[in-house]
């Protein structure tokens, strides 16, 4: 499986400044049984975006700005709570490309990168910094594992391991990265005798 290829995002920021967001939250349980990455990204956090009768918020979310930005900046500890693919999903299909916290969830962190997401861990001054200044114009530089604030905000580097890395910057998942590697495979069986 592919997405698109990730090694250089600039957007405004949609900031989201709530700590302990969970998974239930980003992606609610009604819509789980969902089989198919595509749409999801209407339902993204649809308890903030719409109201019980169906009619759309005038949260952050449903702004043309919020529309418009691949950086998610959200709160401390972002992506708690149980272990669902359908939440990066549906954050990609809104148009997230780049989701910055203090701390991330380690089942979100790891479904994100596996799904053409990359959730980024900075520092606490960077991260207050953009809290603090929402729709700000952030680089991310995933060949340097950079982040760059503007206005001489400062440059932060994040980690990220190299497999990870590797499958973001070329768009592809673990199974297509095996995939591409069936040459190689393939002259493995062939010399294992």
């Amino acid at each position: 499986m592919s997405f698109r290829s990730l090694k250089q995002v600039t957007s405004k920021t949609l900031v989201l400044s709530s700590t302990n967001i969970d998974t239930d939250q980003i992606m609610p349980a009604k819509f789980l049984s969902m089989t198919t990455k595509a749409g999801l990204g209407e339902h993204v956090f649809s308890n903030l975006r719409y109201n019980t009768d169906g009619s759309e918020t005038d949260h952050v979310l449903n702004s043309p700005e919020g529309k418009a930005s691949e950086i998610l900046v959200a709160g401390h500890n972002f992506g708690c709570g149980s272990s669902r693919e359908h939440a990066p999903w549906g954050l990609t299909d809104y148009g997230i490309r780049v989701v910055i916290s203090s701390e991330i969830a380690d089942i979100f962190r790891n479904n994100s990168l596996k799904n053409g997401l990359l959730p980024i861990i900075i520092e606490k001054r960077a991260h207050n910094w953009l809290l603090e200044n929402p729709g700000a114009d952030v680089s991310v530089d995933l060949e340097t594992c950079e982040v760059h604030l503007p206005r001489n905000g400062g440059t932060y580097k994040f980690e990220i391991d190299a497999f990870s890395r590797h499958c973001l910057m070329e768009g592809v998942d673990e199974m297509g990265y095996l995939q591409g590697q069936s040459d190689a495979i393939a002259e493995f069986e062939a010399n294992r005798g």
